[in-house]
C-alpha cells in the first residue's frame, strides 16, 4: 500500500465518527485510532511477519492504586477467588464506569449489587449501552479503567456471587 493511500486512510478516520481503522492484507497490517487526548498521528504499519501487536498496542502504564482513587486489598485466598464470576462486555466500545465525567461511579469495588443493576456503560457507535449485572452478589475487582476500549467479550468485573 502507499503513502498516498495511508494519508487519505488516516484523512478518513480523522473526519468520520469512527474511532479505530484496521485494514490486514496479506504482508501488511495498517492500524489507525483515535486517541481522545490527541490528534491522531503518524499512521503505524509494518510487514504482518514483524511484531506489529506489539508496537501498535503499546499502552500507557496503568496508573497505581492510590492514583485511582482505590485502596489495595491483598489478593483473597484461591478458593474464594475460584467462586468469582465474570461480567463481561457483550460488545466493543469504550467502557465508562459513570454516566457522566461528574457523576459517581455507578459501581466500586466492595458493592453489593442485585441482577439488573447498572454497572457501567460501554459506548459504542455514538450510542450509549448500560452494562447490567448479570446476577446478584458483591463487585471484588473492576477489571477496566474508565474511558478504556473494550473488546465484546472483555472481562469487565469479577463479582462473588451470593
Amino acid at each position: 500500500m502507499d503513502i498516498d493511500k495511508v494519508r487519505e486512510l488516516v484523512k478518513l478516520v480523522e473526519q468520520s465518527g469512527i474511532e479505530e481503522l484496521e485494514i490486514v492484507n496479506k504482508d501488511t497490517t495498517i492500524r489507525i485510532q483515535k486517541s481522545p487526548a490527541a490528534a491522531v498521528g503518524a499512521p503505524a504499519f509494518a510487514p504482518a511477519a514483524a511484531p506489529v501487536a506489539a508496537a501498535l498496542m503499546a499502552a500507557p502504564p496503568a496508573p497505581s492504586a492510590a492514583a485511582a482513587g482505590t485502596v489495595a486489598v491483598p489478593p483473597p485466598p484461591d478458593a474464594a477467588r475460584a467462586r468469582w464470576k465474570e461480567q463481561r462486555s457483550p460488545i466493543v466500545g469504550t467502557f465508562y464506569s459513570a454516566a457522566s465525567p461528574t457523576s459517581p461511579a455507578f459501581v466500586n469495588v466492595g458493592d453489593r449489587v442485585k441482577r439488573g443493576q447498572p454497572l457501567c456503560i460501554i459506548e459504542a457507535m455514538k450510542v450509549m449501552n448500560e452494562i447490567e449485572a448479570e446476577l446478584d452478589g458483591t463487585i471484588r475487582e473492576i477489571l477496566v479503567e474508565n474511558g478504556s476500549p473494550v473488546e465484546a467479550e472483555a472481562v469487565l468485573f469479577l463479582v462473588d456471587p451470593d
